[in-house]
């Protein structure tokens, strides 16, 4: 009989009480004692909720094109900002200096001051072609709206780099009355200083700088230059202080500040349109049109068209009236249905038939002017056809012929030109006699 140790019973209890890390069997002989299972790690905490991204409101991006000679509005005309959107640089060049030189008749200065007071961007090419700014002031100054113009070239870039830019904001600024920013103006210019108006301008400058000798100088070179009688004796009286300068001039800005510092009487003289402009204060006005010393057979139409569409029985009127055996009678009635059937589209198949037997004389503007019209009211091109209309105006210092006011007319309206549609119309059916 074996006798067991009295402590073995409490080594065994503790031993199980301990787990069964303590509790692995002795390796046999020759065998690896066995690794340490290590305990299993905590189980990870469940990740956050995830949350949605706020979404992010798309951004449109536009790129601004620079600003170009049409950029600047002179005032709020109601037109749009896409006015020039397709027109034809080459046609802006060559109608801009006609509309600086010639006023225009009532219905077409005011479509030209809507036109070229508005701020749009101009036609493609534009903005290498700094000196329409100074066209486009000028058009304005001649068409009655010397503000205007004033607006645009307090803007204008390069008036020190640009002759033509300069003298349209000298004009403007001796025509106002600011002698002071003419002369800076002046004194600024880098480009075709040489230009006789500049060398007159700068005479005129040192004059009322007080800078007599100087003045002198530069007014005998002036004179040596381009001797001008009407400058010569109003600049000389000037420097002489002394002497009768005669009577004033308003030819333009410089002759006009010139006889206003000399204190002539301003109404012995006839002003050009832009001088005129200027002596007349507040905005330009719009045309009024007074109906009431129409012929009665051309009223009721003319009221109709200044109100509104135009009934087809008051064209159906006009056109029987145009049957009529008096020649005179028969000239007149053609020429209002001409002029007012725009109003009335679109016609019945009866209605174009009798016009199209119409024997009214085409006009006198040229047929590729008219065709190119025709294509720019076609294809809404609003800024050409306006241009385009005030060429043939401007080619008409008699008037326009009824054929010619009616195409412009219709033009005016598919352009989108409703206001300046109707003036016309009206200008056109009061000048029927």
């Amino acid at each position: 009989m074996v006798r067991v140790p009295s402590f073995v019973p409490a080594l065994v209890t503790l031993l199980l009480a301990a787990g069964p890390g303590l509790a692995q069997p002795a390796p046999a002989p020759g065998e690896a004692a066995p690794t340490a299972q290590p305990e299993a790690p905590p189980p990870a905490p469940p990740p956050p909720p995830a949350i949605a991204p706020t979404p992010v409101e798309p951004v449109d991006v536009t790129t601004l094109a620079a600003p170009d000679a049409f950029t600047t509005a002179a005032r709020d005309t109601g037109l749009p900002p896409t006015l020039w959107r397709g027109t034809s640089l080459p046609i802006v060049q060559a109608v801009l200096p006609v509309l600086a030189e010639r006023p225009l008749p009532p219905a077409a200065a005011a479509l030209a001051r809507r036109v070229l007071g508005t701020g749009a961007q101009g036609p493609q090419g534009a903005l290498q072609k700094p000196e329409l700014a100074g066209l486009r002031a000028q058009a304005l100054m001649t068409q009655g709206d010397p503000k205007g113009a004033a607006a645009i070239l307090a803007r204008a870039p390069g008036l020190d780099r640009n002759a033509v830019v300069a003298r349209a904001a000298a004009e403007s600024a001796l025509l106002t009355g600011d002698d002071q920013r003419a002369c800076q103006i002046e004194h600024a210019l880098t480009d075709g200083r040489e230009d006789i108006y500049w060398v007159r301008l700068r005479a005129y400058c040192q004059a009322i700088a007080g800078q007599g000798a100087q003045a002198q100088l530069t007014f005998d070179l002036a004179q040596s230059q381009a001797k001008d009688a009407v400058f010569g004796r109003l600049m000389g009286a000037k420097l002489a202080s002394a002497g009768d300068p005669g009577l004033p001039s308003l030819r333009n800005g410089l002759d006009y500040a010139l006889s206003r510092n000399l204190g002539l009487d301003l109404a012995a003289a006839k002003p050009t349109p832009a001088v005129a402009a200027a002596l007349v204060q507040g905005d330009p006005a719009d045309p009024k049109w007074d109906l009431s010393g129409l012929a009665p057979d051309l009223a009721p139409a003319a009221g109709a068209i200044a109100a509104g569409p135009l009934p087809a029985a008051e064209l159906e009127r006009l056109l029987d009236a145009a049957d009529d055996k008096d020649p005179k009678a028969r000239a007149r009635a053609g020429a209002a249905a001409l002029i007012a059937e725009p109003f009335a589209e679109p016609l019945g198949p009866a209605l174009r038939a009798r016009l199209a037997a119409l024997a009214t004389p085409e006009g006198k503007a040229p047929a590729g002017r008219n065709l190119a019209l025709e294509d720019a009211a076609a294809a809404k091109r609003m800024g050409e056809t306006a241009l385009l209309a005030l060429w043939t105006c401007a080619e008409a210092p008699a008037g326009l012929a009824p054929a010619d006011r009616a195409r412009i007319v219709r033009a005016l309206r598919r352009a989108g030109l409703e206001a300046d549609a109707r003036a016309f119309a009206l200008e056109g059916l009061l000048a029927i006699r």
